[in-house]
């Protein structure tokens, strides 16, 4: 209509200086949209009537002068506007104005002269380099705007090469450079446009520089952001890259094949693991296109193989149908692992199994494979890189199974991918969760697979790459951290490998890194398995020929012997043994004489360990300097090896310990002789030979060892000690003597520390032999002692020096550890020795000057240790190390003290005082002093403090509770914070528990000290909050707690008594015990579940012998609670009491979960702590006195008819039967249970008719069983004809049992029910002939053969056994709420009797599996709605038209304006779609909501009897458009260019959330396929990714419900903002 009128206009003759001046419009200004396309319009008309030469009416110069007006609207119009626009934000103004200038400029620019098109574009192509920060400045376009620009003018660019390719260029430049939301719009519009104007000469140039320059861009930069954006673009050209040419003419340039390129198969693969689904899309659609592409041309591809290059594609034409279904298939398996869900992914594994296959037949029968392996390794790790961790799961499964690795070629092929990204999935912790059917303790189903992959893998490699291959496997292990069940398994399976020598010097470095960097955050236990599974690898995979004796005990020193590599284990033996057979084998080392570098002399054991020793003890003369103590690490290194090379000597030979011993250690033994007396000997090399025996005693004498109890192993050490007994006197003497004040450098902190620790193992040692013991404690301990005190009592200097601080510290230490001897009567004590205590002892609690320090009245607690003053620089720079951490050195001096006064309070108590209060106070001032140690004291050093704490809080507790509270929150509080260290946490936790839970403080009440008892109630809570992230806490409270209640050792009785009475108020923490078991994560139980199967592998593996830990079991605080209870005494007034008001305290807890609104679930914590506490009852029950019972009779009743699980069902079943058995004159209240109306769960009726199925062993005990059996039969023959099926099944269940014992009755006591027999043999048999068909004969033969009515018998299988284990794994409980009985016989406090056994003497029960009939205890949902809501449907033939036919004769646009309807402006395309069910639905949709138009790929749809059933003639009043989808790229770029905003449904990492996005109103929706999605040709096209917000786990919505959103949203924004347009012109 536009050109009819323009052209009208122009024929007119008028003024066009007029109508050009009232077009344009200022350049400040910003014209509306419809003022850009008139003036559009008016140019383009003249256009027409320049370019006529025949019919112009213009002259020369007026032509001249319209074309410098049109090149005007170009400079002072369009492009000012423009630079306008990019100062704005984005918007649809924008939008919508920047297409209708672009629009002009594309008009205007062929009507100027030729070079305007240049400036026009030289002038834009500096805002193509804007950086990602860079705003536009005045004056320049931003890039968005520019690229339009650049792309209105190309057309009329064509002509210049130059300039072409200056564009190209930029273009080029800008997908590297730009934002990643700019790149696809530069693609699009730039290269699009670009290329459709290039001529067929120049199209093959243009597209091998593209071609060239994204490959070589990929090659040097293979990132994931740089494989993404060569993606978009090898995508968006494919349609000229990837389609059939013809044989180039003589004047064209052929197109570039990128099949051809290497670099382009490397970048598809690279797609397809890609993290961005969109990246993973576009790679598989480009693969698709080349294998269509190669099918369609039916040539080789490539033409001749390259012998330089591996190729990754080929094509072969006589293979084309075996190519075809390959590459159908693998897009096939691509495809469906986007779908993230096993359910989906699982059944088209096997086509992976299909591709393996035809990969190995190809290679096999060709000799060259047409599918390259490296495919293969893409689907395995786009199954790795799956958001779903059972998909991720599944893939490592399926390829660990994968037998074609056993086939050296692709063993090998597979290498890089083995040791790269398999290893990268491993590290995944969740992987190794046990599997389905496997209980605890097994090994995880993966880890089993695991072993035998490394093994096939590794022997399937050719020879010579193995070695290199496990280096880097193991290279990986060591290059990132490890989780450590993970690293446990993967150590597990190297272990496995067959032996050989594969691992050189690389490989122990390789594995010394393992040990050094990723293990050392690992649990103990684990951390220790992993070491003795890695150096088990060592020992048979290392080449010993490539190694030195030294290389091996360096690398030997990583393995701690407190964790894996303890003398006496099996696999110190196995050391021992492989240096025996590979003995003079190993690789010589190189001796620093040995000019050639060479050396040929093979090297024993015993030599290298003899020259070792004397290499150590090797020292260069003293220089009278300052020295440090020597590393340790030397001396760890040096006893390994002669304590190896004994056992190694003794094992072979059996030589005699002592000799060899003696041999090794001369230089060591004289050395010592002379530490005393030779005042030459060098003090480094005595420090030396001390730490030299100091470890030789630690690694010798381990517990380990003991714990082995072997002859042999002692044979060793007794040798040893006799060695060393020889020089006990000089080593005493010399260490004395230091001690004694020689001790006065910085480093001499150090030095007293091990004086210690020697002097320590040494009075250990002799503590046998009386002449050297009593010398100790009458000479060497007072004169120790004496001196310490005389060093502490000198007063402070004012600026301390060095030697006076480090005497202290050194003096205090002694102390510290004389009184430890002394408190764990390694030392007895002497009458000498208290009384020089007893002067320490007035000492320390000597009162001080109120102007001291010290703001305490106590003269040394809490004593600070002053940091020396040092004067010389170079003092500084030895010594340095040792200042810098002072603050540690005063930390242990301050524990030092703490550790003295815990003692001195046991053995010698307060100093006397001639008044009696003086004590109270003295007490109170030294609690006061142990909270501020808390404070001052590091949190691994505060055990002394707590220890103190225990001894002072029960004296204090009644004069000054307020500071007892306040010590103990504050104790509970640091260990609160210890929680996440493993090593100072535990011991902390159990001396705090003795402190806070004294058993004077257990015995409190409430009234005699409330706050006490309060913050001990919550501390208790807290604990219990704790130990449901930290396995074992609550069992350090509980088993102390049980301990002190009830003692093992059973003394006096009141005593007994009166501690027990303490219990009643803490019950609380017996009821928590009673119901205990955190439900953990699934993280935390696998760490748990791989802890015992470590455990589970016996003593025979070292780290079972080695680490000493704790039983961390989080079912111990139940068994420990049970076994507490398993020992009381029913007799027992208290013990009585105890119980009742425990079985309260549970009835009420299993009451509240009843009541409770929260529905509970199998295995969920309520149904756990119900059915624990049920588990507890009947455990007690014999024990009730039988007025008890008779209270708690109606709320056990109340409980069978609440919800229960079945596993709880059973219990309570259980119980009554017990309780009427126990106890018959209760049978009336049972009976009266089945009158009451109980609606909520009708089917609850079942628990009662369970009893009655037992009812056999009650009968025998009830008084008138003639009218009991008459009135059970009464009963159930009720509920035999209820409408439910179950309370019909239980009800003849119940039925034939109960007739079965009448008919024993009436055989024995005559015939009493003749009435009612008839009428139930008939009714039994009428139920038994209708329980023969289907689905009722099923259950009806289930229900009979489950174990609770079948095996189970109520009386012979009451046994712990059955409560605790047997009943919880037939019930189908989670396995980790089986207690087996080993448990609680490893318990010494679990008592049992002939009453109550531990294990069940019938095996019966035992041999059984789960049944498969579960009771069922669903409401039922009897309420029938009559009417639900029925949808509201408009028909088409009630719109009030009067004659329809006419109507219909009009287009849907007059149609729809004859009823009054208005279109919107939203363009919905569907080409891509084609199920017409889809289209039919989504034609009705977009008429409801008023779009313009919907696309179709093609209108005959219509005509399609499925579209016309959903569409209901929606057709009829809607616009229908045809557009093929090869037509699509064309459309979109037309719709753009007019405007059009183009909205996809697809989940990117930039796409917009529909709830947050605002549509346009010229907004064109396109639709993707239903499998596929949208094209990945077609992505770059779109403006705007708008996503659905989801909840739940399938990933997808159908396309039309995806579109129905979408276009109702779309809706929603424009009639509420049409609505308020209206409403406010209105007001």
């Amino acid at each position: 209509m536009n050109s009819v009128l323009i052209n009208a206009v122009l024929s007119s003759s008028p003024d066009l200086d007029v109508l050009f001046e009232s077009l344009r419009w200022q350049t400040d200004s910003w014209p509306g949209t419809e003022r850009t396309e008139a003036l559009t319009a008016f140019i383009e008309g003249l256009g027409a009537l320049l370019s006529n030469s025949d019919t112009t009416p213009f002259t020369a110069a007026k032509k001249q002068r319209i074309k410098d007006q049109i090149e005007s609207v170009i400079w002072t119009q369009s492009l000012p506007l423009l630079a306008r626009i990019s100062a704005e934000a984005e918007g649809v103004r924008c939008r919508e104005s920047t297409a209708a200038v672009c629009r002009l400029v594309s008009v205007c620019v062929p009507l100027c002269d030729a070079a305007v098109a240049g400036r026009v574009a030289l002038s834009v192509l500096p805002s193509l380099q804007l950086s990602e920060e860079e705003l536009p400045g005045i004056g320049r376009l931003s890039v968005e705007v520019a690229s339009e620009v650049i792309a209105a003018v190309l057309p009329s660019l064509s002509v210049d090469e130059q300039l072409t390719l200056t564009t190209l260029s930029s273009a080029l430049s800008c997908i590297k450079t730009l934002p990643d939301a700019l790149v696809s719009k530069i693609t699009v519009r730039l290269l699009l446009t670009l290329l459709s104007c290039c001529s067929d000469a120049r199209l093959g140039s243009i597209l091998q520089l593209i071609l060239d320059d994204l490959c070589s861009w990929h090659f040097t930069d293979r990132t994931p952001v740089v494989t993404e954006r060569v993606l978009l673009c090898f995508t968006a050209l494919s349609d000229y890259l990837l389609k059939p040419h013809g044989l180039p003419s003589s004047s064209s340039s052929p197109v570039p094949d990128p099949r051809l390129s290497l670099q382009f198969w490397r970048m598809v693969q690279d797609g397809l693991t890609h993290r961005d689904s969109v990246s993973r899309k576009r790679a598989l659609y480009l693969l698709k296109r080349c294998v269509a592409l190669s099918e369609e041309q039916g040539v080789d591809c490539p033409l001749s193989p390259s012998e330089e290059d591996e190729t990754l594609f080929k094509w072969a034409p006589n293979r084309s149908k075996l190519l075809r279904e390959f590459w159908e298939d693998y897009a096939l398996v691509m495809e469906t692992l986007e779908e993230n869900q096993i359910h989906v992914v699982r059944p088209v594994l096997n086509r992976i199994d299909t591709l393996i296959q035809t990969t190995a037949n190809d290679s096999q029968v060709s000799g060259h494979s047409l599918f390259h392996p490296s495919w293969l390794l893409c689907v395995y790790q786009r199954m790795f890189h799956s958001e779903n961790k059972s998909l991720m799961k599944e893939g490592v499964c399926h390829l660990l199974e994968l037998q074609i690795l056993q086939q050296p070629a692709f063993a090998l092929a597979f290498s890089q991918f083995i040791v790269g990204p398999f290893m990268d999935v491993l590290s995944e912790t969740s992987l190794f969760h046990k599997a389905a059917g496997q209980s605890v303790g097994d090994c995880p189903e993966l880890a089993a697979k695991l072993q035998n992959f490394m093994t096939n893998f590794f022997s399937s490699l050719p020879s010579e790459d193995r070695g290199p291959v496990l280096l880097q496997l193991i290279q990986q292990l060591g290059s990132k951290h490890w989780c450590a069940v993970p690293l446990l398994f993967v150590s597990q399976a190297l272990s496995k490998l067959s032996p050989g020598p594969l691992l050189g010097v690389d490989g122990l470095t390789a594995l010394r890194e393992v040990l050094r960097c990723t293990m050392i955050t690992h649990q103990v236990l684990l951390r220790g398995a992993a070491q003795c599974f890695l150096l088990k690898s060592a020992l048979c995979l290392t080449d010993v020929n490539t190694v030195t004796l030294d290389d091996v005990f360096s690398f030997l020193m990583h393995f701690r012997a407190d964790e894996s590599l303890c003398r006496g284990t099996q696999l110190w033996n196995q050391l021992c043994a492989w240096l025996s057979d590979n003995e003079g084998l190993f690789k010589p080392r190189i001796m620093d004489g040995d000019c050639s570098g060479t050396s040929t002399n093979k090297e024993t054991l015993r030599a290298y360990v003899q020259s070792e020793i004397n290499t150590y003890l090797r020292v260069p003369a003293s220089t009278g300097q300052t020295e440090g103590l020597p590393d340790s690490r030397e001396a760890d290194k040096l006893s390994r090896s002669i304590l190896l090379c004994v056992d190694m000597e003794r094992s072979r030979s059996g030589a005699e310990a002592a000799n060899v011993l003696e041999s090794f250690l001369s230089p060591l033994l004289d050395t010592l002789s002379r530490v005393s007396t030779s005042i030459y000997l060098p003090l480094r090399k005595s420090d030396k030979s001390l730490q030299l025996v100091l470890r030789l005693f630690q690694l010798g004498g381990s517990s380990s060892c003991q714990r082995v109890g072997e002859e042999q192993v002692d044979i060793v050490m007794v040798a040893m000690e006799k060695l060393i007994f020889k020089l006990v006197d000089p080593i005493q003497e010399f260490i004395l003597r230091r001690l004694c004040g020689e001790l006065q450098e910085l480093f001499d902190v150090e030095r007293a520390e091990l004086y210690l620790s020697i002097l320590t193992q040494l009075v250990v040692m002799y503590s046998s032999t009386p002449q050297h013991h009593n010398k100790m404690q009458q000479t060497y301990f007072p004169k120790l002692i004496k001196y310490s005190l005389k060093v502490l009592q000198e007063p402070c200097q004012q600026i301390p020096s060095v030697a006076n601080q480090v005497a202290r510290a050194v003096a205090m230490a002694s102390l510290a550890m004389v009184c430890g001897l002394v408190e764990q009567q390694v030392v007895a004590m002497q009458s000498e020795t208290l009384s020089v205590f007893k002067s320490v002892n007035d000492f320390f609690y000597n009162p001080v000057p109120l102007s001291s320090q010290n703001q305490s009245t106590l003269g040394y607690f809490n004593k600070r240790l002053l940091k020396p003053q040092t004067d010389s620089s170079s003092e500084v720079g030895v010594q340095g190390a040792v200042l810098q951490d002072w603050g540690r050195t005063a930390a242990h001096f301050m524990r030092d003290q703490w550790i003295c006064l815990s003692f001195l309070l046991k053995v010698v108590g307060i100093p006397e005082s001639s008044e009696i209060f003086r004590a109270s106070e003295t007490l109170k001032a030294a609690l006061s002093c142990s909270v501020e140690a808390l404070a001052l004291l590091p949190s691994d050093l505060v055990l002394p403090v707590l220890t103190f704490m225990e001894i002072v809080l029960p004296q204090l507790i009644h004069d000054d509770e307020a500071l007892c509270v306040e010590a103990v929150t504050l104790s509970w509080q640091l260990v609160q914070g210890l929680s996440t260290n493993a090593h100072d946490f535990w011991p902390a936790l159990k001396g705090f528990i003795s402190m806070a839970f004294h058993h004077k403080l257990l015995k409190l009440t409430d009234t005699q000290a409330p706050m006490l008892m309060a913050a001990m109630k919550q501390i208790a809570t807290e604990l219990m909050e704790l130990s449901e992230s930290k396995s074992g806490v609550f069992s350090v409270l509980l088993q102390h707690c049980c301990q002190t209640w009830l003692p093992t050792g059973r003394g006096d009785s009141d005593h007994d008594d009166t501690n027990f009475a303490s219990v009643f108020s803490h019950i609380n923490i017996l009821t928590e015990a009673c119901v205990y078991g955190p439900v953990f994560r699934r993280d935390q139980r696998l760490i748990q579940d791989v802890q015992t199967y470590v455990e589970q592998l016996g003593e025979q593996f070292p780290a079972n012998v080695v680490v000493a830990s704790d039983n961390r079991d989080d079912q111990l605080p139940r068994t420990c609670a049970l076994a507490f209870l398993s020992r009381l005494d029913s007799s027992n007034p208290l013990h009585e009491r105890l119980m009742e008001d425990l079985v309260i305290n549970l009835l009420k807890k299993d009451n509240n979960i009843s009541k409770s609104k929260v529905r509970y679930y199998s295995n969920s914590l309520q149904h756990r702590v119900k059915n624990r506490v049920w588990q507890t009852l009947l455990m007690l029950l014999p024990k009730l006195r039988e007025e008890f019972v008779t209270t708690l009779l109606n709320g056990v009743f109340e409980a069978g008819f609440c919800s229960n699980q079945a596993s709880v069902k059973y219990l309570i079943e259980w119980m009554m039967i017990l309780i009427l058995v126990q106890y018959p004159q209760h049978m009336g209240s049972f009976w009266a249970c089945f009158n009451m109306d109980h609606e909520r769960t009708k089917t609850s009726i079942c628990t009662f008719l369970s009893v009655l199925v037992h009812f056999n062993v009650i009968v025998p005990l009830l008084k008138d069983q003639t009218v009991q059996l008459r009135k059970a039969l009464d009963i159930i023959l009720q509920w035999c004809f209820n409408h439910n099926f179950s309370v019909r099944l239980y009800a003849l269940l119940a039925l034939k049992r109960v007739w079965s014992l009448v008919e024993v009755w009436g055989k024995e006591g005559g015939d009493c029910f003749g009435g009612l027999s008839t009428v139930i043999k008939a009714c039994l048999n009428q139920a038994e002939a209708m329980q023969n068909t289907g689905n009722a004969n099923k259950n009806w033969i289930r229900i009979q053969e489950h174990f609770f009515f079948g095996a189970f018998h109520p009386i012979r299988d009451y046994s712990v056994e059955t409560i605790f284990y047997t009943f919880p794994s037939l019930s189908e409980l989670a396995d980790d709420e089986w207690i087996p009985p080993w448990k609680f016989e490893k318990l010494s406090c679990f008592s049992e009797s002939p009453a109550f056994p531990l294990r069940n003497p019938a095996p019966d029960l035992s041999q059984l599996q789960p049944g498969d009939w579960i009771q069922q205890d669903k409401g039922e949902q009897d309420k029938e709605e009559r009417w639900a809501e029925v949808q509201k449907k408009i028909t088409p033939w009630r719109l009030g038209i009067q004659e329809q036919e006419p109507e219909l004769q009009l287009v849907p646009q007059q149609r729809a304006a004859r009823l009054g309807k208005l279109h919107g402006a939203l363009l919905v395309v569907a080409s891509l779609i084609d199920k017409p069910t889809n289209l039919g639905g989504l034609c009705r949709t977009c008429e409801i909501f008023g779009a313009s138009a919907l696309v179709l790929d093609s209108l005959r749809h219509i005509s399609d009897k499925h579209f016309q059933s959903l569409s209901v003639s929606s057709e009829l009043w809607l616009p229908l458009l045809e557009v093929k989808p090869l037509e699509l790229t064309d459309f979109l770029q037309v719709k753009k260019s007019e405007g059009y905003c183009i909205v996809g449904v697809e989940q990117t990492a930039n796409s917009q959330s529909l709830q947050d996005y605002q549509f346009p109103e010229k907004t064109l929706l396109l639709l993707g396929n239903e499998r596929e999605g949208i094209p990945a040709n077609l992505l770059q096209l779109l403006d705007v990714c708008v996503e659905i917000p989801q909840q739940g786990v399938v990933r997808s919505l159908n396309v039309h419900v995806s579109a129905a959103l979408l276009i109702w949203e779309y809706t929603r924004q424009h009639l509420t903002s049409s609505s308020s347009e209206v409403s406010s012109k209105y007001n």
